[in-house]
C-alpha cells in the first residue's frame, strides 16, 4: 500500500506502474508548449534514522572504542538517503526539484535551485568549499567526517560567513 502525503489517498500495490502508464499516455498526446512535460514521481519509504545506534554512556567508553565512532552514519545508507533526512530535518519541501550535478569530481545535490546544497562525499576540499559558498545557498550540509582534514572542516564556517553570509552551514 502507498499513502499520499499531499492527499492522504492510500494505493494498492501496482499504483507506481498505474502512474507510470498514465504519464506515457500523458505524453503521448499533444500538450501545452510551454508545459515542461514532466510526469515524474517520487516514492518514498520510512525507515529507521540514517545514524548509527548508540548503546552506551560515556564512562563506559574505552579509547579503543573512539575509533568505532569515526562514523556516524550507518553503512548502508546512501547519499539519497541522507538528502531526504535532512529535507525533513529542516522541514524542506520533498516535492522540490533536486539536481544531482558532479563539482570537483564530488556528487553534489541543489534542492530547488540554491535552497540547499548538499555534499555527502568524502574527500571535500576548501576549494569545493568555496565555489559551494559562491552559490550563495540558503542551507548547505556535508558529512561531518566528509572534509579532506580537519582544517578544512573548521574553515567551513569561515568560508560561508565571507563568501554566503546568510547560508546556515550544517555536517550530520
Amino acid at each position: 500500500m502507498i499513502t499520499c502525503w499531499y492527499c492522504s489517498t492510500t494505493f494498492g500495490s501496482g499504483s507506481k506502474e498505474r502512474v507510470r502508464q498514465a504519464g506515457a499516455a500523458v505524453l503521448s498526446e499533444t500538450c501545452d508548449p510551454g508545459w515542461n512535460r514532466d510526469v515524474g514521481f517520487r516514492v518514498l519509504k520510512v525507515d529507521t534514522s540514517n545514524m548509527q545506534d548508540v548503546y552506551y554512556r560515556p564512562d563506559e567508553i574505552d579509547q579503543k572504542d573512539l575509533l568505532t565512532a569515526v562514523d556516524n552514519i550507518k553503512p548502508d545508507r546512501t547519499p539519497e538517503d541522507l538528502l531526504f533526512q535532512v529535507l525533513v530535518d529542516w522541514g524542506v519541501d520533498l516535492t522540490l526539484p533536486i539536481k544531482r550535478e558532479t563539482v570537483q569530481g564530488k556528487t553534489v545535490f541543489f534542492v530547488d535551485g540554491n535552497a540547499l546544497v548538499a555534499c555527502f562525499d568524502t574527500g571535500v576540499t576548501e576549494e569545493l568549499v568555496k565555489e559551494l559558498a559562491a552559490c550563495e545557498p540558503l542551507r548547505v550540509v556535508f558529512r561531518d567526517n566528509g572534509f579532506v582534514s580537519d582544517a578544512v572542516k573548521i574553515n567551513v564556517e569561515q568560508v560561508f560567513r565571507q563568501v554566503s553570509p546568510g547560508t546556515d552551514v550544517k555536517s550530520i
